[in-house]
């Protein structure tokens, strides 16, 4: 069995890299680098010498050192990885984000909410893990999506590290912090005011997370007192701009079963009671709606319109085309990303709003006669 140690003190050097190819280790590193006045001729020379030596590059920390950054930007995602990932809109967001961060060659590090909460990860560490957290992770900027209950906390402990930071809507309670805005209630107004304008009267709504519970529950007075979520809070602000007595109810996610789920709910009564039209807060969770009103034998828009929000390809809606409302999420995300870069360079930069587009597809129609 090989040691540990023993291979590690044999691993090959750019120094002997550089012996190899008979050049100086100066010349070798720009060789590997692909910068500087090295002839094509010399550069293979190196990297042949590289090869036959199995050096794989220079240690990427000691460049970390060299450079005083650790080369990482940390993403605070509110869910599982595996759930975020199923999410259009937040993959859509991250190639933006990861695009403009790639010019002062940064990699992206994805963080859960969890890493942002002190008790999960104090009683985490007591069952003898060692998760990374932003407390500890190494982090030159932070970029955190609005959606997350948890966002003022994970605000608060980076600020207490002196982490540049980026925030993707929400509400940080800190002018200091850099916006990526979004006129979540204005666009959710938009639609509610198309459903209007087609005769509905008897609207429901299927929200996103209002807490850090991620309850399947009614949205009260008191949860909306008490709400963490900001774009939740304020795309129901915009739903109920026009119809004030819409009925709302939180889901546990983003998902299509969460929309499903809360749908049902809302569907079971008699057809003179039941909601007319569904705004859903998201194209998942409004898909998940369509698919409550399929199995319920409730006809898309014939006797129920659906609206959505997000403008993302959902898998399964065919032969829908969602009306919704569509959000820019590769530009949010470039825009995150070139903040975060600005930063880290020294340069004033202000928040950025961007403005979503109405969709006008075929789930939403007028009403039902009675």
């Amino acid at each position: 069995m090989t040691d540990l140690s023993t291979s590690i003190e044999h691993r090959p050097t750019l120094a002997a890299v550089a012996a190899r190819a008979g050049v100086s280790a100066s010349t070798a590193s720009l060789a590997f680098s692909g910068t500087g006045p090295v002839s094509d001729a010399t550069r293979e020379r190196v990297l042949q010498a590289a090869r036959e030596l199995n050096y794989g590059g220079p240690d990427p920390r000691a460049r970390s050192l060299r450079r005083g950054r650790s080369g990482i930007v940390g993403v605070v995602l509110e869910e599982r990885v595996r759930d975020a990932f199923r999410d259009p809109i937040k993959i859509a967001t991250l190639d933006g984000i990861s695009e403009e961060i790639g010019a002062i060659d940064a990699g992206l590090l994805v963080l859960t909410e969890v890493a942002g909460d002190a008790a999960a990860a104090t009683a985490a560490e007591a069952d003898g893990k060692n998760p990374i957290t932003l407390r500890d992770a190494p982090l030159d900027g932070a970029v955190l999506m609005g959606c997350s209950p948890r966002f003022e906390e994970s605000i608060a402990t980076l600020r207490a590290r002196g982490v540049p930071i980026v925030a993707i809507e929400g509400d940080p309670g800190d002018p200091d912090v850099l916006m990526i805005l979004q006129d979540n209630r204005d666009a959710t107004r938009r639609g509610a005011e198309h459903l209007r304008e087609l005769g509905h009267t008897r609207v429901a709504i299927v929200a996103l997370p209002l807490d850090r519970d991620h309850s399947y529950a009614p949205v009260t007075p008191e949860r909306v007192a008490a709400g963490t979520s900001a774009t939740t809070l304020e795309r129901l602000a915009g739903a109920w701009d026009v119809f004030p007595d819409a009925a709302a109810y939180t889901g546990n996610g983003s998902y299509v079963e969460a929309g499903r789920r809360v749908a049902l709910e809302l569907l079971a009564g008699d057809a003179s009671d039941r909601p007319t039209a569904i705004i859903a807060q998201s194209d998942l969770l409004a898909a998940g709606v369509i698919r409550a009103a399929e199995e319920l034998g409730i006809s898309v828009p014939g006797e129920l319109s659906v609206i959505g929000f997000d403008g993302a390809k959902v898998d399964g809606l065919w032969p829908y085309d969602l009306t919704t409302l569509v959000q820019p999420a590769v530009e949010k995300g470039r825009a995150a990303g070139r903040a975060i870069v600005a930063m880290l360079a020294g340069e004033e930069i202000s928040s950025q709003h961007f403005t979503s587009e109405f969709h006008l597809g075929d789930t939403t129609a007028p009403p039902p006669a009675v």
